[in-house]
């Protein structure tokens, strides 16, 4: 089989945070990230439209050389990850391999906490799913698991308004509701990879010795420990340092709002699907 590139999937920019941390970790490697900004949002659409939408841009991805592929998506993580590895694969090429994003949280969340109270920000709709619950509840199931839905801070960050004085109305208030759920939190985990731009924020309206985890660097090390683990795996991955950036929409707009995300300039290309 021929070496390619690790994919990354994201429905629109956010994922980006997760590909830099990726990056920062394996920064040998050749990465293609796609964005399916054309059709973002993802978290109000039903679950058949995500794994839809989310299993044409896996294939596309496949097409383009991909051997393994992260769903660098919260949503695409808990609406079709689970139907694409155990349906899809076997029929498309049972050596590829498709990896979410909540299960390396999931998996190590416990070991930040020591009242066992944890915290949970995220979309409406990956809020809805119990995906997180379902998942921790596998490897803690002692931890007491509390959820809040975030239903502005998506369009904060997209909107450049999240370092405007504005959006701290929008964060206390759900950093308010969600310490109300249980005066014992000691680690909040931002499951949305939009959140790590509204960290500082985020910090402004908690008590000290509250733990904020970015689910890109648990990602980061997971797909690390994950390519140790595999080497089958490992062998057909690319390592040219090579980054390409694709999306769904604008280039010109994918540029400028994902540079925010990145950290740095990206040059982007368009891809009709």
């Amino acid at each position: 089989m021929k070496q390619g590139p690790i994919g990354i999937f994201d429905s629109g920019y956010g994922g980006l945070t997760v590909l830099k941390e990726i990056i920062s970790e394996l920064p040998e490697y050749d990465y293609l990230y796609l964005g399916d900004n054309a059709r973002a949002p993802y978290g109000t659409r039903s679950y058949e439209t995500v794994y839809q939408y989310t299993l044409e841009c896996v294939k596309q991805l496949f097409d383009m050389g991909c051997q393994l592929v992260i769903l660098a998506c919260n949503t695409s993580s808990a609406k079709a990850l689970r139907t694409i590895q155990q349906n899809d694969l076997p029929g498309i090429d049972p050596s590829r391999r498709v990896l979410g994003i909540i299960r390396p949280s999931a998996e190590v969340i416990g070991d930040y906490t020591s009242t066992g109270h944890i915290g949970i920000l995220a979309t409406p709709g990956t809020v809805a799913s119990d995906s997180y619950l379902m998942e921790i509840r596998k490897f803690f199931p002692r931890l007491k698991v509390f959820q809040e839905a975030c239903p502005m801070w998506v369009s904060l960050v997209e909107n450049n308004e999240h370092y405007n004085p504005g959006a701290n109305y929008f964060v206390q208030k759900h950093m308010d509701n969600l310490l109300k759920k249980s005066s014992y939190i000691d680690v909040i985990l931002m499951a949305c990879t939009h959140y790590p731009l509204l960290i500082n924020k985020i910090k402004q309206f908690l008590p000290g010795g509250v733990r904020v985890l970015d689910q890109g660097r648990i990602v980061a090390k997971s797909l690390a420990d994950y390519l140790k683990r595999h080497p089958e795996m490992e062998t057909l991955c690319s390592k040219n340092r090579r980054y390409q950036f694709y999306t769904t929409n604008s280039t010109e707009t994918f540029e400028r709002q994902g540079s925010a995300f990145f950290g740095q300039p990206v040059h982007a290309r368009h891809l009709d699907i």
